[in-house]
């Protein structure tokens, strides 16, 4: 098969998309689309591309029923520049080759992450690890921006100051903050990325990682749309039932003993009818 040129994707290479106050996200090199997909599927029979409409039935097949080994033909290259809490948050997912700016080779450069005044807030009293959904007080976020802003200038200065003393830049790094950004080159087949991209879009994760998953997901589709078309289709905002949950499904809509396929067809039947009627399920 033919090397996959997307038109919409090769507008975009290396064009770089603002995440954050100073961060970005840019395409750097994509490997196939769609057609690679539906090419890995059929190759058990050699049965070449068919219509759009034919390529998407397929492609929406394989996502719903996990069939992922097709979706890791695709692969992407993302040059990113993102604060170092990000980054750890991202390398968590063990599913990309990277390779990142290091410290022990380069000086770093005097960028940090301030969050904008709109994204500072408390600690949430029912989430543990997010903030709460209130946003500061206008007098206090400028307060807190001031704090950010002075100890992040007060060791980056010591830092520079080691490095001028002739310290091993790999000890005179070692006590910048997370706030730091750094850079790295990060690959990651369709089928991963659909993974990370699950998890990171999720209103639960960190707002500041939302971003980056948002403007790499917005790259993707620029690369394989059919593919993220049936991901936010069949995955984005979906929900799996355990088998408790099923059998009590299958109770409430009189089909205790249907399977996964009629039992989705029955409720999608009492959906229609509340929408023609607008009865109650």
């Amino acid at each position: 098969m033919a090397h996959s040129i997307v038109a919409e994707a090769e507008a975009i290479l290396d064009r770089e998309f603002p995440v954050l106050d100073r961060g970005f996200v840019r395409l750097v090199d994509y490997m196939g689309s769609d057609d690679r997909v539906v090419q890995a599927a059929r190759v058990s029979y050699g049965a070449g591309t068919r219509t759009v409409r034919e390529d998407a039935g397929l492609i929406d097949y394989l996502l719903r029923h996990n069939h992922t080994s097709p979706f890791e033909q695709i692969a992407l290259v993302f040059h990113m520049k993102l604060p170092i809490f990000v980054a750890r948050q991202m390398v968590r997912h063990r599913t990309a080759s990277l390779n990142e700016i290091s410290g022990r080779y380069s000086v770093m450069k005097d960028d940090f992450y301030i969050p904008a005044d709109a994204d500072l807030a408390l600690q949430s009293t029912d989430n543990k690890q997010g903030r709460s959904a209130e946003a500061l007080d206008p007098a206090f976020a400028a307060e807190v921006k001031a704090a950010m802003g002075a100890e992040q200038k007060r060791s980056y200065a010591e830092y520079s100051a080691l490095i001028e003393k002739g310290i091993a830049r790999e000890l005179a790094r070692i006590n910048l903050p997370l706030s730091l950004y750094t850079e790295w080159y990060w690959e990651i087949d369709l089928h991963n990325l659909f993974h990370f991209l699950e998890l990171r879009l999720d209103s639960h994760a960190q707002l500041e990682i939302r971003r980056y998953a948002e403007a790499m997901y917005d790259i993707a589709r620029k690369v394989a749309p059919l593919c993220c078309a049936s991901f936010e289709r069949h995955r984005l905002g979906s929900v799996a039932f355990s088998r408790e949950e099923f059998a009590e499904l299958g109770r409430r809509l009189g089909s205790p003993d249907a399977g996964p396929e009629a039992l989705a067809g029955k409720a999608l039947e009492r959906f229609e009818e509340k929408l023609r009627t607008g009865r109650q399920l």
